[in-house]
């Protein structure tokens, strides 16, 4: 179990994809250049869903991400936050608001 107050340190937004590209040498990643709005502005982040997703098809496409998770390095990208998916199976299913949101907006 989490208490409130730990949830309450996720920041959690919503982003648009600006570009995507497969991660070389991966089936799997795929690298984002998202928009988080003008307070946040635009980051890179990397993402397991190469299997489930066209790449080219995601842009234009909004998406919800954890904006405050520290960086990591996935097969030599940085990853400056992390995307939300359920899982079906092993399968990503992409979290989206169900109508269009600004950019950066919080997410409650």
């Amino acid at each position: 179990m989490v208490s409130f107050d730990e949830f309450k340190k996720i920041d959690l937004r919503v982003a648009t994809i600006l570009q995507t590209q497969r991660v070389e040498g991966s089936d799997k990643l795929v690298k984002l250049q998202i928009d988080l709005g003008v307070e946040l502005g635009q980051r890179q982040i990397v993402a397991g869903i190469g299997l489930a997703y066209n790449p080219e098809e995601l842009v234009g496409r909004q998406i919800v991400i954890v904006a405050n998770l520290e960086p990591k390095i996935l097969m030599g990208q940085e990853s400056q936050g992390m995307l939300l998916a359920a899982d079906d199976n092993g399968q990503p299913i992409l979290l989206q608001p169900d109508k269009p949101a600004p950019n950066g907006s919080e997410v409650k």
